[in-house]
C-alpha cells in the first residue's frame, strides 16, 4: 500500500496506526501525490493563513473514504493527534472492526494511567483513554487494574535501590517469532563465544559492582535473561552467580529470578545450582503445549518435557515459577490455546504471563515471509478466553506492557497468583528503579531525582562484539560514577 505524508512529518506515527488496521501490508512511503488507482492511505496538513487544514483519503479494496477539517492555528497545539484522530474513524470504517486499544500505540499503558490519575484522577485518566484514543471500557479497566498492582510494589521500592539484569544471549534454537539478539548454541562459531562471553560477563560484573559501591546503591532484585541463561552449563551458572555474591551487599536483595525458558536447557544439576544460589523464581515456558505447534516455531522440546521440567523444579523446591504463553503462533487454533491456557493453570503456576504474537521485521515469520501461517484472527477471542480463565482461578493483572508490531494492537499481562507479583517487571517496564544491566545486548537505565531524566547505557549488542570491544564498553560503563556524582 502507498502511504502519502504531504507537508507533514509524522510518517512512524501515520505507519503505526495503518498496522493496527493492516498489519500484513508491506507499505511505500511517498511524499507527492499526482493520484492513485490503487491502495492508498493519503494524509496531509496544509497551513492557510490563520488555519491548518487536515485531510485524510483512504482507499482499500475498492472503498474510498475521506475526511477533513480546519482549525484555527492558535488552538492547534498537537497536530499529530489531529490528524490521527481525523485518520482513526475513516480506517474503522472501511476496515470494518475497532482495535480494543484504540488509537493508543504506546508501550507502558498502565505507566500512562498511573500518570494520569496523578494529573486527572481516576475517572480523568479513564476518560483520557477511553474519549481521547478511543480504548474499550475494559481494556481500560485492564490498564486501571495493573497500574493499581503496580503502585504497591513501586511505593515499596527503597529509594536508592537498583536491579541487576544478567544478559545471556544463547539458546538451544532460534524461535521463528524471536527478534532478541540471541546465537543458536548448536553452532559451532556460537559454542567457541561461550567461555569468552562467560569470562567478560565476569569481569564486567566485578567492574560494575564496584561502581554501584560508589553510587551506594542498595541491590533489591536479579533477573537473568536472554535469551536462555539455563544454555549455561551447571558449571558457568555456578561461576557467575558465585561473582555476582562475591561482589554485589545481597542483604537487601528480596528477589532473584532466572529465566530457564526452554525445558530443553533444564537439568537437576542447573535447577540446584540456582537454588544453591538462592534464586526464588524461575520461568519455565511452555509458549504453547501443543507439540505440533512447537514444531511450526522451531522449538525442540515436546510438551512433556516442559511438564516434567516444571515437576523436577517442584521437586527441588521452587515455589514461584513463571510460564509464558503466546496468543497467536503460527498454525495454532483457539481451542489449542485454551487448552494451553488450561494446562498451565491445572499445573498451578505462580505467575502465567500471556503474550500477543509480535511480527518482528528480523524474526524468521518476517524475514522467511510465513506469516500466512499466523493466526491473527482469532487473538482477540484468544486473551479473552485467558483473562476469563485466569480471573476465575484467582490470578490477577500485575504488570503489562505492548510491542509496536503486535498482532491487533493487543498486549502482554503479566498475571499471578496473590503475593506472587514479580517486582522487577514492574520496576523495569515502569522506569521506577534504576536497571544495572551487565552482558551482551544490556541497557543500563540511570534515573535522575524525581524521575525527570532517564539516561540509557547500551552495551554492545552481539556477544563477538561484546568481547572484542570489552575495553571500550568498560569506558563507557564509568557514566554510572559520573551520573550519580552529577545528581
Amino acid at each position: 500500500m502507498n502511504i502519502y505524508c504531504i507537508n507533514h512529518k509524522f510518517l512512524y506515527e501515520t505507519e503505526k496506526l495503518l498496522f493496527l488496521f493492516l498489519p500484513f501490508e508491506k507499505n511505500t512511503c511517498l511524499d507527492t501525490f499526482d493520484g492513485d488507482s490503487g491502495d492508498y492511505f493519503y494524509t496531509s496538513i496544509s497551513p492557510e493563513g490563520d488555519e491548518i487544514f487536515f485531510k485524510i483519503e483512504f482507499s482499500y479494496n475498492a472503498h474510498v473514504k475521506s475526511a477533513e477539517k480546519i482549525l484555527p492555528l492558535s488552538k492547534c497545539t498537537d497536530m499529530e493527534y489531529e490528524l490521527l484522530s481525523l485518520a482513526y474513524p475513516i480506517l474503522k470504517e472501511v476496515c470494518g472492526f475497532a482495535p480494543e486499544w484504540g488509537m493508543l500505540t504506546g508501550v507502558r499503558p498502565s505507566k500512562l494511567m498511573l500518570n494520569k490519575i496523578s494529573e486527572s484522577g481516576v475517572d480523568g485518566a479513564k476518560d483520557y483513554f477511553t474519549k481521547r484514543f478511543f480504548a474499550t471500557p475494559e481494556k481500560t479497566e485492564l490498564a486501571f487494574s495493573v497500574a493499581n498492582t503496580e503502585l504497591k510494589i513501586i511505593n515499596a521500592s527503597p529509594e536508592n535501590s537498583f536491579s541487576l539484569y544478567i544478559s545471556i544471549p544463547f539458546c538451544p534454537t532460534r524461535c521463528s517469532y524471536c527478534s532478541f539478539v540471541s546465537h543458536a548454541i548448536g553452532t559451532e562459531s556460537a559454542k567457541k563465544l561461550v567461555p569468552q562471553y562467560v569470562d567478560k560477563l565476569c569481569e564486567e560484573l566485578a567492574f560494575t559492582s564496584a561502581k554501584v559501591k560508589e553510587a551506594g546503591l542498595k541491590l533489591t532484585t536479579i533477573y537473568w535473561g536472554g535469551g536462555t541463561p539455563t544454555t549455561l552449563s551447571a558449571d558457568d551458572l555456578d561461576r557467575v552467580m558465585t561473582v555476582i555474591e562475591n561482589n554485589f551487599d545481597m542483604s537487601s536483595l528480596f528477589e532473584y529470578t532466572v529465566e530457564a525458558g526452554r525445558p530443553d536447557t533444564i537439568t537437576n544439576e542447573k535447577l540446584l545450582v540456582l537454588k544453591k544460589h538462592g534464586v526464588n523464581r524461575i520461568s519455565i515456558n511452555p509458549q504453547t503445549f501443543s507439540d505440533s505447534v512447537l514444531r511450526e516455531i522451531g522449538r525442540c522440546h515436546t510438551a512433556e518435557l516442559t511438564i516434567e521440567k516444571y515437576n523436577d523444579a517442584r521437586q527441588v523446591g521452587f515455589d514461584s515459577i513463571n510460564m509464558d504463553l503466546i496468543a497467536g503462533l503460527p498454525t495454532d487454533t483457539t481451542e489449542s490455546f485454551k487448552n494451553s491456557v488450561d494446562k498451565a493453570i491445572e499445573l498451578g503456576a505462580e505467575n502465567i504471563t500471556v503474550h500477543t504474537l509480535a511480527l518482528k521485521k528480523s524474526s524468521t515469520i518476517v524475514t522467511e515471509n510465513e506469516r500466512d501461517r499466523v493466526n491473527a484472527d482469532n487473538i482477540g477471542e484468544m486473551l479473552a478466553y485467558s483473562r476469563k480463565a485466569l480471573t476465575e482461578n484467582g490470578y490477577k493483572p500485575y504488570y503489562m506492557y505492548r510491542q509496536s508490531k503486535a498482532l491487533g494492537n493487543f498486549e502482554n499481562v503479566g498475571w499471578c497468583k496473590d503475593g506472587k507479583e514479580c517486582a522487577y517487571n514492574i520496576l523495569m517496564m515502569e522506569e521506577y528503579q534504576h536497571i544495572i544491566s551487565v552482558g551482551a545486548g544490556a541497557v543500563t537505565k540511570l534515573l535522575s531525582p524525581g524521575i525527570t531524566k532517564i539516561e540509557r547505557i547500551f552495551n554492545y549488542k552481539y556477544p563477538f562484539e561484546y568481547i572484542s570491544r570489552f575495553n571500550e564498553l568498560l569506558e563507557k560503563k564509568e557514566r554510572i560514577t559520573s551520573f550519580f556524582s552529577e545528581v
